[in-house]
């Protein structure tokens, strides 16, 4: 069963974020689905990724080739065909255990400054930690990546 790791975001955003994220599942040669829950965010996501720096290759759910996508961008709801290894949730996706179980890891990106998001992600990992996955608390609040106890 893979883990489930938790970043709580202070001082940016999850475009800071996911490029490393996606950079060290990639070498470890995992596939990726980055999930969130409103379709238009999702677009807006596709195209930042390609403007950013490196390339992250990826692609939107819905196209000819999301089996071959080593990165796919869905929505809750849609499948990932791309045979993921890890998940990563954003904007108050939701992730299972039984998931878990299928991948090696799970990323849960949520803001800390939006009490409903900060709310969502501590049901998330109540309910994660009850189906038996372990789960860790990454914090930006140093304004470098800590793991916390």
């Amino acid at each position: 069963m893979g883990n489930a790791l938790f970043y709580h975001l202070t001082r940016s955003g999850p475009a800071q974020l996911l490029p490393m994220l996606i950079g060290k599942s990639l070498q470890a040669g995992w596939r990726v689905e980055l999930r969130g829950r409103d379709r238009a965010r999702q677009v807006a996501l596709d195209e930042a990724l390609w403007q950013g720096e490196g390339f992250l290759p990826h692609g939107l759910a819905g196209g000819p080739h999301d089996d071959r996508q080593p990165v796919l961008l869905t929505v809750e709801g849609q499948e990932a065909t791309n045979a993921p290894r890890c998940l990563i949730a954003l904007d108050g996706a939701g992730v299972t255990g039984p998931e878990c179980a299928g991948l090696e890891r799970a990323c849960v990106v949520f803001d800390g400054n939006d009490p409903a998001e900060l709310e969502r992600a501590r049901g998330l990992w109540r309910a994660l930690k009850e189906a038996g996955v372990t789960a860790e608390y990454w914090s930006e609040a140093d304004g470098r990546w800590e793991r916390k106890q």
